[in-house]
């Protein structure tokens, strides 16, 4: 037996010398046989005992220790992605259990289930390198080469080329290469130049949209690494990181379950199946990237990432539409379409006029001969004159389309996201840039949004009594406090060996009651969790206002019940209190309003009230298999009230004052009790003072719900301030509002706020504490959670609509006077004043730099001193008709006077006399780019100084004009012109300054001007 027990004993040093040649799986093997080897060799022994000097030869021959050759294997961690990856999305439970479930995966991705990855730069590479990023193949960008064929797919834009091609054949031919080429290529020029300036334009817009989804898909992450909870871009999480997950989270990659509590995950963008699906230890621990959690909270081990998750790859074939066409810009496809339809006929009409007038030989050549002299004339002379009148026609028609319309909405829009982005609001859907300055209501939230979200507890209340020194509070009883507050949380505490300093993570209120009982109290959270162990939990949301557990003490086998919440709802599940000095009372109703009275002190001070009680569960419920899923809501003991201080934030009083002078009623929604809701909207000017808590200004969410559809009707106007709500009261706020034609704003954070924010014609989300789930829901991302944030962008809400008006405003000023002048022209003369060449330029300057300047002013105080704009209102108001039609007048004016008298009044000849008309028509634009800042304000310089780029773009336009003008003759068609006769051009158009001024003395009829004109 002794030999055998031997030979057992040193053949166990060879068996776990484990070559290093053999695989993975080959070395599970041999270490397998080993223990079954090694088991059956210490078996034989304990039943065969040997004789005391056997057994002493046989220990001393034997060496008292083993030595292991331990060699580093090539790779990193010791299982390969493709398991990983299979793993969970085959949700295989066998291959999870033949690792040793989540702690084995753990420890072969060299992780641990609660200290996290080590975290090291060089850590985080590795896992990176070996595993993969947490980023996903974008598909490619669209190039700058995209967006010219877009524009070449123009139909008006194939025409002109046609005709410029056309044009420049037989000029060729007529004339020879040499001076034949100039009319169609600087035809064709012109329209590359509009084409590659509307392709630029588009491109840009397009990157910063991919820019925004970028930041838009940017999640912060709750992690743990080293020990340390804290909060890392969703693009950094690795392959092995310990990740928190709380309701309404993303879940940012593929995992599996480690710990947690009635986790419920909403699987509808991957399945598409509505219905939560429960994830836990034992049945399903698998979690899969993209998926949202309902409800629970919990902590996940990540075993893949990126492009080796499904949602990964599905994302990679998604791409952001930039092409999302909002209201605004319908209704403006509209006016084109109109608008379009009469330059189209102008054109037509000077088209028939054109050809008449030259096939019966009324049209003359510059040196005054007959252009059509019947059968003399060439073909090719013939050709080339009707490609000319059809390219002028076809011109006519560019400058009519007011192409810079889509293209001011597109500026306007991409401007002040960018700016809005500076401002802390992230715009999610266009849409909700323009609608925000219609908005006549805002619902707002109170905590984060109106006040600071800086939570700290400042009074403490045992029983009836005050407690300003923790020291005087009995043993047992802080025993429970501490009970209720360490397990009874999602929130944690870090601490650094080397320093004294504690770090709270978790939510607002969650870290102001673990920061208090810690610093305080004196708790030690991780003795008390170790205490302890948890049986069940309910976790807190905004419908039930509380949060419970149900735990077990380890030395005593004993069950316990705690709830932690609103203090009143709280108070309603006790029957009994501790005194101050630990000892348990019954609860009378004198005992249950004096309760009451405190709690209302503390609300009418601000403060949120928290409430703690506790119930022990009988040794015969749990002995006799009682139901411990469910947590005893009932014959509850109040332990403690405490009261949070959230002061409002600076500046928010006059962002709600901003709102209200802009004719926008703010009205609050909390979860808060009725008093801490009333002192709150009281101190930020939401309520005034004389406003009583009886009056219909503060209503309860319960009873704002037991209203009948009538009374809700009557009174959610009156309503300021909305007090103990739930989700579906806001929701409910959000309907009858919409139904009294309000335009309403809502703010939102949790989970539950996706049908108001959704509902809402704006929905705003938290940037800091809201959701994800809430965040998609929304429009605007509020990213300093801040209501001054909110009022900032109702003031670029209105900015948006007031710029496209403007440039409306101008853009039709120049369409009217075109077609006007050209028609006259054509009709009367048989000649267009203003060549192909030279409308093509106005239209450029007219869509593109016009368009850049006007849709670029920043919002001004003004904007809020006007109500906001109806739903039903004209897009061209009466006072911007006064104001174009007045402009448009006296260009016509003046513009026919020049084309009929020209040359007689400045003594020159004909080719002059169009390059005069041609630069005192785009003069006339440049200062009337000034008129149109402001649609009905006098003084049209004010701030002026603060637009840089309105006056660089006024200069370029100027010096571009001079350029054409003086120095591309041939290109443009013009002559130069002397001092006098450019003084005279910068005379007359000036005029338009005066002119704008007095016609804004005219009083306009509020009756919109195009309801006259139908029958």
């Amino acid at each position: 037996m002794s030999n055998i027990l031997h030979v057992n004993l040193s053949s166990i040093g060879y068996l776990l010398d484990v070559p290093s040649t053999l695989s993975k799986p080959s070395k599970r093997w041999h270490l397998a046989f080993a223990t079954i080897y090694c088991s059956r060799a210490l078996h034989s022994l304990l039943n065969n005992p040997l004789s005391k000097n056997k057994s002493r030869k046989l220990l001393l021959s034997a060496p008292p220790f083993v030595v292991l050759d331990v060699k580093p294997q090539s790779g990193v961690l010791d299982i390969d992605q493709t398991s990983l990856t299979s793993l969970v999305k085959e949700k295989n439970l066998d291959q999870l259990i033949q690792l040793r479930g989540a702690e084995g995966v753990a420890e072969a991705l060299k992780s641990d289930t609660k200290n996290g990855i080590n975290g090291a730069v060089k850590d985080v590479a590795r896992r990176k390198e070996e595993f993969g990023s947490n980023t996903y193949q974008r598909p490619p960008t669209k190039s700058i080469f995209h967006f010219v064929v877009q524009a070449f797919k123009d139909l008006t834009i194939l025409v002109l080329l046609a005709c410029a091609t056309l044009s420049l054949g037989f000029g060729i031919k007529e004339n020879g290469a040499k001076e034949g080429w100039y009319d169609g290529g600087s035809i064709l020029v012109a329209v590359f130049l509009v084409i590659y300036v509307s392709a630029v334009s588009n491109f840009r817009q397009n990157r910063q949209f991919d820019k925004l989804s970028e930041v838009n898909n940017n999640i912060q992450v709750d992690v743990v690494r080293q020990g340390r909870r804290q909060q890392i871009s969703i693009f950094e999480i690795v392959v092995g990181d310990v990740v928190f997950l709380k309701i309404g989270d993303q879940v940012p990659a593929d995992g599996l379950f480690l710990d947690g509590h009635s986790l419920q995950v909403d699987e509808s963008s991957m399945t598409g199946e509505s219905d939560h699906v429960e994830v836990n230890t034992s049945l399903n621990p698998f979690l899969f990237s993209g998926t949202k959690v309902a409800d629970g909270y919990a902590q996940m081990l990540v075993t893949s990432v990126g492009m080796n998750t499904t949602w990964g790859k599905m994302m990679s074939t998604i791409s952001l539409d930039p092409n999302e066409q909002t209201p605004l810009q319908a209704r403006l496809d509209k006016l084109t379409s109109s608008i379009g339809k009469v330059g189209l006929a102008v054109a037509f009409l000077v088209l028939v006029v054109l050809l008449v007038r030259y096939f019966t030989g009324n049209t003359e050549d510059g040196n005054g001969n007959h252009e059509f002299n019947g059968s003399k004339t060439k073909t090719d002379g013939i050709m080339n004159a009707v490609v000319r009148i059809i390219a002028a026609a076809v011109t006519i028609v560019v400058v009519a389309i007011p192409e810079g319309l889509p293209l001011a909405v597109t500026l306007t829009l991409a401007y002040s996201m960018k700016r809005m982005m500076a401002d802390q609001a992230m715009v999610r859907k266009l849409s909700a840039c323009e609608t925000m300055g219609s908005a006549t209501t805002i619902c707002t939230d109170k905590t984060g949004t109106l006040t600071l979200n800086q939570m700290k507890v400042t009074k403490f209340w045992l029983g009836q009594e005050s407690i300003e020194d923790s020291s005087s509070i009995s043993t047992n009883l802080l025993k429970l406090i501490q009970q209720g507050v360490a397990l009874n949380t999602t929130g944690s505490i870090y601490r650094e060996p080397s320093l004294s300093k504690f770090e709270f993570s978790g939510s607002p209120t969650e870290k102001a009651i673990l920061s208090w009982a810690v610093l305080e109290l004196g708790m030690d959270m991780e003795r008390v969790k170790n205490n302890y162990s948890i049986l069940h939990v309910e976790a807190f949301n905004s419908e039930k206002k509380r949060s419970g557990i149900l735990i077990r003490k380890k030395a005593e086998n004993t069950i316990h019940a705690h709830w932690k919440g609103a203090a009143e709802m709280i108070l309603a599940m006790c029957s009994s209190y501790y005194d101050a000095s630990g000892s348990m009372k019954d609860m009378d109703d004198v005992d249950r309003m004096t309760f009451e009275q405190i709690i209302q002190g503390m609300a009418a001070g601000s403060l949120r009230c928290i409430a703690f009680a506790h119930r022990k569960i009988p040794e015969e419920e749990h002995e006799f298999g009682e139901d411990l899923k469910k947590i005893k809501e009932d014959r509850l003991t109040l332990i403690a009230l405490v009261g949070i201080k959230d002061p409002c934030r600076p500046g928010v009083r006059k962002a709600v004052e901003d709102c209200q002078y802009a004719g926008v009623h703010v009205k609050m929604i909390t979860g808060d009790n009725v008093f801490t809701a009333r002192a709150i909207a009281t101190e930020c000017g939401i309520l005034r003072p004389d406003q009583s808590i009886n009056n219909e200004a503060v209503v309860e969410g319960e009873v704002f719900r037991k209203y009948t559809p009538e009374e809700r009707m009557e009174k959610v106007d009156k309503i300021c301030v909305m007090a103990r709500s739930s989700p579906f009261d806001k929701l409910l706020m959000v309907q009858c509002l919409k139904q009294k034609g309000h335009v309403v704003a809502v703010t939102g954070d949790g989970t539950n706020d996706s049908p108001a924010l959704k509902e809402a014609d704006i929905g705003l989300s938290m940037g800091i504490e809201g959701t994800e789930v809430a965040k998609e829901s929304s429009d605007i991302i509020i990213l300093d959670d801040n209501f001054a944030s909110v009022a900032t962008v109702l003031r670029w809400g209105r900015c948006v609509y007031n710029n496209i008006q403007k440039f409306i405003q101008f853009q039709l000023t120049v369409n009217v006077a075109a077609l006007v002048i050209n028609f006259v022209a054509a009709a009367s003369a048989g000649e267009v004043p203003l060549t192909a060449v030279q409308l093509l330029w106005v239209n450029l300057i007219m869509d593109t730099l016009g368009a850049l300047a006007l849709a670029t002013e920043r919002p001004t105080k003004d904007l809020l001193a006007k109500p906001p704009v109806g739903r039903t209102e004209p897009l061209i108001t009466n006072t911007m008709w006064r104001n174009l039609l007045a402009q448009a007048l006296y260009q016509v004016l003046i513009l026919l006077i020049l084309q009929f008298n020209g040359e007689s009044i400045f003594g020159v000849n004909k080719k002059v006399k169009d390059t005069l008309i041609f630069n005192t028509f785009v003069l006339c634009q440049v200062f009337n780019e000034f008129n149109a800042r402001e649609l009905e304000r006098k003084n049209v310089f004010q701030g002026i100084h603060k637009n840089k780029l309105f006056l660089g773009i006024i200069g370029i336009t100027i010096i571009l004009q001079v350029v054409m003008v003086e120095c591309l003759k041939r290109f443009a068609d013009t002559e130069r012109l002397d001092w006098v006769q450019w003084g005279a051009c910068i005379g007359v158009a000036a005029a338009s300054w005066p002119i704008g001024w007095v016609v804004k003395f005219i009083p306009v009829s509020e009756k919109p001007f195009l309801d006259y004109l139908k029958w």
